[in-house]
């Protein structure tokens, strides 16, 4: 399963919310070094207590996770 991804990095706060196909994630990291993706994959990860991969968007905010059965 795909999902579109909008993510916001030093945000101060940890949240995903479901907004219209995709999702919107809040993460307290900053976007150095990989520390968000990072961030973004652990929370995704018991969100949908499934291990999920990022397909596209490593550097940008809008990113496609690859969640796996």
């Amino acid at each position: 399963m795909k999902i579109k991804i909008n993510v916001k990095p030093n945000s101060g706060k940890q949240e995903i919310e479901k907004e219209g196909e995709g999702y919107v994630v809040c993460l307290k990291s900053a976007p150095e070094n990989g520390k968000a993706n990072v961030e973004l994959l652990k929370l995704l990860q018991r969100y949908f207590k499934r291990e999920v991969k990022i397909k596209s968007g490593v550097r940008g905010r809008n990113k496609i996770i690859e969640v796996l059965e």
